[in-house]
């Protein structure tokens, strides 16, 4: 389940993008199976770098030439040298840093000139409908911090020096499912309309019907709980 859209990053063959905070890998994972493209991914928790790993295994890649790696890493100190990357992608990971700025001021520091940067967090009033209906979703250690305006966020990243190029938005299925996650938050056995919602994402996910991918289209640009925003490295 991939979050930007990679043809926006517009990467190359030979490319090298790194992924900050990768989780386990969905982005790297799917910026190495583009031609010849390298791929780095960085996070901080060991277990899910080690699924990471493990579904390398399981990638049908056309990239023969192209490499990927994982490993323990800090955002806001990225272990990459200087004008380095072709493509920096931060995604669902600056809502979670108490320093969010220091995470952008890395991604400029390792980019390129001329390379692209891709940032999604939390739409605004869905995240703000999360955090009324359960505290246990925003205080849960590891959990989300802050609520991001999306043109206050843009600002912030242009004020670095980036330019903005483009702004998408994600995942709007997804938002009932996580009300309805935050409304029975502290129960200790989901509700089955909890579980049958996600049963619905994962066939979703899987099976890409005409008719939930139609709605998702209609509704993201006004319910997506993702925002993307799309950045360039003055070259």
């Amino acid at each position: 389940m991939l979050t930007l859209d990679l043809d926006e990053l517009a990467l190359k063959p030979g490319d090298l993008c790194l992924d900050i905070g990768c989780g386990e890998g969905r982005h790297s994972l799917a910026a190495y199976c583009l031609p010849d493209v390298h791929a780095v991914g960085i996070d901080l928790s060991e277990t899910a770098l080690a699924t990471a790993t493990e579904r390398m295994s399981d990638m049908q890649c056309h990239s023969p030439q192209g490499e990927i790696g994982f490993g323990v890493g800090d955002a806001t100190v990225l272990p990459i040298a200087d004008n380095t990357a072709d493509v920096v992608i931060a995604s669902e990971i600056l809502e979670h840093i108490p320093n969010y700025l220091l995470v952008l001021e890395e991604a400029m520091r390792v980019l390129k000139p001329g390379g692209k940067l891709g940032i999604s967090v939390p739409r605004q009033w869905p995240e703000w409908i999360c955090w009324r209906l359960s505290e246990g979703y925003r205080t849960t250690p590891g959990g989300h911090i802050r609520i991001f305006d999306a043109t206050h966020l843009r600002r912030e990243v242009e004020r670095l020096g980036f330019i903005c190029v483009g702004r998408g938005s994600a995942h709007a299925l997804h938002v009932p499912y996580w009300w309805l996650k935050c409304l029975f938050w502290r129960l200790d056995r989901e509700p089955w309309l909890v579980k049958a919602y996600h049963r619905l994402l994962v066939w979703d996910l899987m099976k890409k019907p005409w008719l939930t991918r139609a709605i998702d289209v209609l509704l993201n640009p006004f319910m997506g709980k993702s925002i993307i925003l799309y950045f360039t490295k003055p070259a």
